[in-house]
């Protein structure tokens, strides 16, 4: 049984073959609005992901307590 065919505008970078590549990065959105969806989305999708589980442990925090200890020491160099 084949996969439903998804428009290539509408498929995640993990699905993209590398022949594809520089036509979906074509199609994406690179205007203020959209970079700030797209981060917006990220932030929501890690949020939802790590912290807000019902299940919670430390791993979230803890990743995104290393992500800011990284970038305060590279933002010093």
């Amino acid at each position: 049984m084949a996969d439903k065919l998804v428009p290539l505008s509408e498929r995640r970078l993990l699905e993209v073959k590398l022949g594809e590549l520089p036509a979906w990065i074509g199609h994406r959105d690179f205007t203020p609005n959209g970079v700030v969806g797209a981060v917006r989305r990220g932030y929501d999708r890690y949020f939802n992901k790590y912290i807000h589980v019902r299940k919670g442990g430390i791993g979230g925090v803890a990743m995104l307590l290393a992500g800011y200890m990284v970038w305060g020491y590279y933002s010093r160099v």
